[in-house]
C-alpha cells in the first residue's frame, strides 16, 4: 500500500499547530491518559484508520493499557478489563463517532452515564478527543496513510 499524499495537516503546517493545541487542552482536562487513549483507539477502530490504530495501540500501551485491554477494546462491553468510567467514555466515543447510525446518536442515557463519572471539564476533554480523533481518522483514511509510517 502507498499513501496518496502526506497527511494534509502536515502539508498545510498551519493546520497542525491548532490540532496540537487541542491535544494539549484535552490532556489538561483531568481525564486519565489511559481513558483518553482507549477512546482514541476505539474511535480509530470504528473508522478503520490503520495509521491511527497502530499509533493508538502504542500510545495506549505507554498510558498503561495492558495486552488484554488492547486485544479486547473492540469488544469492551463483554471484556472484564475496563472500569465503569472507561466503559462510559467508550460508549460516548462510539455514539459520537457513529452519528449517522441512529436518529438520536448520542442518547441521554449515554450522555448521562458519562456525566456520572466525569465533570464538565472532563467531558469536554473526552468530546474533544473524540472529535480530533475523528478528524485525523478522516484525513488519514482519505489519503491512505500507512500504519507505522509516522514513527
Amino acid at each position: 500500500m502507498q499513501s496518496r499524499m502526506q497527511n494534509p495537516a502536515v502539508v498545510l503546517s498551519d493546520a497542525m499547530r491548532p490540532i496540537q493545541e487541542i491535544f494539549k487542552a484535552v490532556h489538561s482536562g483531568g481525564v486519565d491518559g489511559r481513558t483518553l487513549e482507549l477512546v482514541h483507539l476505539r474511535v480509530s477502530q470504528i473508522n478503520g484508520c490503520s495509521a491511527c490504530v497502530d499509533a493508538g495501540v502504542k500510545s495506549a500501551r505507554k498510558a498503561g493499557v495492558d495486552d488484554e485491554g488492547l486485544a479486547t477494546v473492540a469488544a469492551w462491553r463483554e471484556a472484564p478489563y475496563f472500569s465503569d468510567e472507561e466503559r462510559a467514555a467508550l460508549a460516548l466515543a462510539e455514539a459520537a463517532t457513529r452519528l449517522a447510525d441512529r436518529p438520536d446518536p448520542v442518547s441521554d442515557e449515554v450522555w448521562d452515564t458519562a456525566a456520572t463519572y466525569y465533570d464538565e471539564k472532563q467531558l469536554a476533554a473526552i468530546v474533544l478527543m473524540i472529535g480530533v480523533t475523528n478528524l485525523f481518522n478522516r484525513l488519514n483514511a482519505t489519503t491512505r496513510q500507512i500504519a507505522g509510517a509516522w514513527g
